[in-house]
């Protein structure tokens, strides 16, 4: 085709589709982890064994908070907001719930469940050099190969992500942005979601051996998409009684998307001899790394 024909795309709307194809990506992991989580059946013991009971007692906390604090925090909300205010207390009764129930059982039963999503999504993926580097793998047995099984006592700490008590503070302080009109329940999801995103794939930085200062480069580079994943992820967590479901599923999905990093990661070496700096799952965009939008500067880990 000649020349005279040829439309160049300028460069604003250029970066605005990789920004928007990368949201649109990092935002898909948790819901592919739903459809990954349910195909694989190895999985289905790690829920129904400890977080259905759970489950079950979040139900009693939601139920609860329902019955006794959503219409008064509706009627003293409707005051500033009118009929627009139930959005804002239902995200606010769930934010409670979910303080609630994480303060009470994530961190001492959930995490060792999602370490073991993540390990074995690894194994099924092809990765299983990284995990026998950090816990004992047993043999396979039967015509099934069953990678949830093959699962033994890590060799050193694991965890899905590091439990602190700065986590529930910080939902139990962002909880009142909801009284604010319009902006609040999105701020709140957006703020809440950012850390819950940048803390997603602490497991795959800690199988890697990267130090704290070579973690937080990592987190930098992809801090657009961490959000994104945060965000949906976080609204799943907000779902009643299906929260500790969806914890699982998230730990799916954010595993699903280390893997297609840690794949490009070796091509990378292989190719190049080392990775010159962090990997980013998306090579097209790669010049946009220095110019990011701003995220939450809180760090995490």
């Amino acid at each position: 085709m000649s020349d005279r024909w040829h439309i160049s795309v300028p460069a604003p709307f250029h970066r605005l589709g990789g920004y928007l194809h990368r949201a649109g990506r990092a935002a898909s992991y948790p819901l592919v982890g739903i459809y990954y989580f349910a195909r694989h059946r190895e999985f289905h013991p790690l829920f129904t064994g400890r977080l259905l009971p759970l489950a079950l007692i979040s139900f009693l906390v939601y139920l609860i908070l329902f019955t006794f604090a959503f219409l008064p925090q509706f009627a003293f909300l409707a005051i500033f907001h009118g009929w627009g205010a139930w959005i804002n207390a239902l995200i606010l009764v769930l934010g409670e719930g979910l303080v609630i129930t994480q303060g009470l059982f994530e961190g001492f039963f959930v995490d060792e469940a999602r370490v073991n999503v993540f390990d074995a999504t690894f194994i099924n993926k092809g990765f299983e050099d990284l995990i026998a580097a950090h816990r004992i793998l047993l043999a396979e047995s039967g015509s099934i190969n069953n990678s949830v099984r093959r699962l033994g006592k890590p060799t050193g700490s694991a965890s899905y992500q590091p439990w602190s008590i700065v986590q529930i503070v910080e939902l139990i302080v962002c909880l009142p942005l909801n009284l604010v009109p319009v902006v609040g329940a999105p701020a709140f999801i957006l703020i809440t979601g950012s850390r819950l995103g940048r803390l997603s794939q602490y497991r795959w930085y800690k199988l890697r051996g990267l130090s704290r200062k070579e973690r937080q480069a990592e987190i930098r580079c992809r801090g657009w998409d961490y959000l994104w994943f945060g965000i949906v992820a976080m609204l799943l967590e907000l779902v009643p009684v299906l929260s500790f479901f969806f914890l699982l599923t998230s730990a799916a999905g954010s595993a699903l998307w280390a893997t297609d990093m840690e794949r490009e990661h070796r091509l990378v070496e292989a190719g190049e001899g080392s990775a010159a700096g962090p990997v980013s799952t998306y090579d097209d965009d790669a010049a946009l790394v220095g110019d990011e939008p701003p995220h939450y500067e809180d760090d995490p880990v």
